[in-house]
């Protein structure tokens, strides 16, 4: 934010690392007083969370988190904020604490995907895709969606893996 100093702008933001999210954290409790957004356009930000973080977390168990965060941290993997992508926590937590700033224009697009049989989110897309319908894996089309829907959906996403 420092190159955007003074300016207006407007943020174009991906689901991949919680890019959407982390843009209307910013935006709404953060505040920066060097620049002036404009608007938020959010691709595939799964606002409402995912089934897929459910499913996890229901498999995993509370009383086993700590000892499966240990590892992932030991193996250099960030995983700490995958626990604030259950639904439960979006609906709860983020959405209420983290409200539209007035003034800034929000827009979303949803992506869905058919996974081939060999991709690393076939079983991802089929849980989402049972508890929440149309999906690119991870997050549902239904979840993506935030302030001004733009119609029609970016059809077989491909992951840079």
């Amino acid at each position: 934010m420092n190159k955007a100093h003074g300016k207006s702008v407007n943020i174009i933001a991906l689901h991949i690392n919680q890019g959407g999210l982390d843009a209307r954290y910013m935006i709404s409790r953060l505040k920066p007083p060097n620049v002036n957004v404009m608007s938020l356009t959010t691709i595939a930000s799964p606002h409402r969370g995912s089934a897929f973080a459910d499913y996890v977390f229901d498999r995993i168990g509370p009383s086993n988190l700590p000892r499966i965060y240990r590892v992932l941290r030991a193996l250099r993997i960030d995983s700490d904020a995958f626990s604030q992508l259950t639904r439960r926590y979006m609906a709860e937590e983020f959405n209420p604490n983290t409200p539209d700033r007035k003034g800034v224009v929000y827009f979303s697009y949803g992506a869905t995907v058919s996974p081939a049989v060999w991709s690393a989110f076939r079983g991802s897309h089929r849980i989402v895709e049972a508890e929440e319908g149309p999906n690119d894996g991870l997050v549902s089309v239904a979840s993506s969606r935030w302030g001004t829907y733009k119609v029609g959906k970016l059809w077989s996403v491909h992951y840079p893996f």
